[in-house]
């Protein structure tokens, strides 16, 4: 992810001026620098942190250190940029935020999704309120292959790595969640029974405003990346339908054929990541705030192991009981 960003921002995003990037793999960060053009290059981050020509940076770096990545930026008056989730535990995102507010620097998470205009139209529609109001969501997120077991094993798990970007999906389109029901379990990859993970699911939601929603997830749909979302409403429906290479459909003797869908998320969701970063850049320049901040960071996280409770225990869980 921070060479998909590093592309970005050097090709893509004209209004942000990218000095600067960082590895603890060193070779890795000089080749993509040497590729791009990039003069500085190092392995520690603490030594751009002192540097005042340095306005913003952004974290993709894993998971575990997100927290206190975040706490030191926020101290030397970065502005900060942070790859999803936040941290796995919610006491690191409550420092961490505590340090960001402190600091008076803005904060964006990276829930790219938000950012496809598909899904951000079907937004506009909702909420003009001209098919009324919000009944049932539906969004169904499905992986074309499993991903790797090493990364899997530090990921939080299905509800905090997949499913984390539906429930920021379901907030966005329809609301606050106040309580979910999972189920699901391992049905393709046997392996992730070694580390308590699961492979599919399905999430119900009980919205504030009385609507009602289902998320479906599988780490493994072997026709491609399944994207889909709808919100049905009071007088009518608003869908987003899966993105294919194109339009074209062939039909002969033994039925219709149509294009492929794009192979996983670097491919369907390209533009997005594009997007995000140029708005942080913007709010940064203009002084405006950011559109995906830390609380809807965190709020994800707690959904996440709100479901984790309610596989586990087998009943509906309300967010107000994780803390």
């Amino acid at each position: 992810m921070g060479s998909v960003h590093v592309r970005n921002i050097v090709r893509l995003v004209p209004e942000a001026d990218l000095v600067a990037i960082c590895d603890i793999r060193l070779e890795v960060a000089q080749a993509v620098a040497e590729e791009l053009g990039i003069q500085r290059v190092v392995r520690d981050y603490h030594e751009l942190l002192a540097d005042p020509d340095i306005e913003a940076i952004l974290i993709a770096t894993s998971t575990n250190t997100h927290a206190f990545i975040m706490k030191d930026l926020a101290v030397a008056g970065k502005h900060i940029f942070c790859e999803k989730p936040l941290a796995l535990g919610l006491e690191e995102i409550d420092g961490a935020l505590d340090a960001v507010a402190k600091a008076g620097v803005k904060l964006q998470v990276g829930f790219n999704r938000r950012f496809d205009k598909s899904f951000q139209k079907v937004r506009e529609i909702v909420a003009s309120g001209e098919i009324g109001r919000p009944c049932i969501l539906r969004i169904t997120d499905r992986d074309p292959e499993v991903p790797a077991l090493e990364f899997l094993r530090v990921s939080g798990g299905m509800f905090l790595d997949q499913t984390i970007h539906d429930f920021d999906m379901a907030r966005f389109q329809v609301g606050e969640i106040e309580e979910v029901y999972a189920t699901g379990g391992v049905l393709i990859e046997p392996e992730l029974k070694e580390f308590g993970d699961i492979d599919t699911n399905v999430v119900t939601l009980k919205f504030a405003n009385g609507a009602v929603g289902a998320i479906d997830n599988s780490r493994q749909a072997v026709y491609g990346y399944d994207q889909r979302l709808e919100v049905l409403c009071s007088n009518g429906t608003a869908m987003a339908n899966n993105e294919f290479e194109n339009t074209a459909t062939m039909g002969k003797l033994g039925g219709f054929l149509s294009a492929k869908l794009p192979h996983f998320f670097m491919q369907r969701y390209a533009p997005c990541y594009v997007e995000e970063v140029r708005q942080f850049i913007e709010c940064v320049r203009d002084d405006k705030p950011t559109p995906i901040n830390g609380a809807d960071g965190r709020a994800a996280v707690i959904l996440g192991y709100a479901a984790w409770k309610s596989l586990r225990e087998n009943r509906p869980v309300k967010a107000s009981e994780i803390s």
